[in-house]
């Protein structure tokens, strides 16, 4: 009986190391995913992929944001810090007029 439970708390243990290793939900990830026509099938390791990449864009994103409003000496980022982090970024360009209120 207790090698039953040792196992169950390894499986727990295990889970709990897979979920933190993502934050956004990767059933709403898939099911987004599925509403392309062009997608047939999503497996599991691009779902995750797309979830990890997704969490260090908006990281990204975030800290580039925070930087201007740490340079006009506020400690809230607010919508014109992100349009100047966009409009400051070459990699960030292409968001250029797609975040819109």
């Amino acid at each position: 009986m207790s090698e039953e439970k040792e196992n169950q708390d390894v499986q727990s243990a295990e889970e709990e190391k897979t979920e933190k290793l993502v934050k956004l939900p990767l059933s709403r990830i898939k099911s987004i995913i599925k509403m392309d026509p062009d997608v047939n099938l999503a497996s599991q390791e691009a779902v995750f992929l797309i979830a990890k990449c997704t969490e260090m864009f908006i990281e990204s994103l975030s800290r580039e944001s925070y930087t201007h409003t740490a340079q006009s000496k506020k400690k809230t980022v607010q919508r014109k810090d992100l349009d100047a982090a966009i409009a400051s970024s070459d990699s960030l360009l292409f968001l250029e007029g797609a975040i819109d209120s």
